[in-house]
């Protein structure tokens, strides 16, 4: 399951800034097509979100995460690239 977590991981660290790519780049050019986009990059970004974070409590007793890790990991989901450091902090031996 820590594996899932990892690329569950590293899928929602890439929606979370391709969400805010489309925010700030395409939106101020090209309406229509940033609404086109926000619904099915808000909905992936949304389940890999809830994913991350389902799974993240079921791994901190198995991972032996102490509460402070594990609060560093579910607000690292709400950090741009903090996914990123995650899994390069607590995920690296998978």
């Amino acid at each position: 399951m820590l594996k899932i977590f990892k690329v569950t991981a590293i899928l929602e660290g890439i929606s979370y800034l391709v969400l805010f790519s489309n925010m700030l780049l395409i939106k101020p050019n090209n309406f229509d097509l940033y609404k086109t986009l926000l619904y099915p990059i808000g909905m992936s970004h949304g389940v890999l979100f809830i994913g991350y974070v389902l799974l993240a409590i079921l791994l901190k007793n198995s991972q032996k995460w102490s509460l402070k890790d594990f609060g560093i990991i579910l607000a690292a989901s709400l950090v741009p690239f903090g996914t990123f450091y995650v899994d390069k902090k607590y995920l690296k031996n998978v």
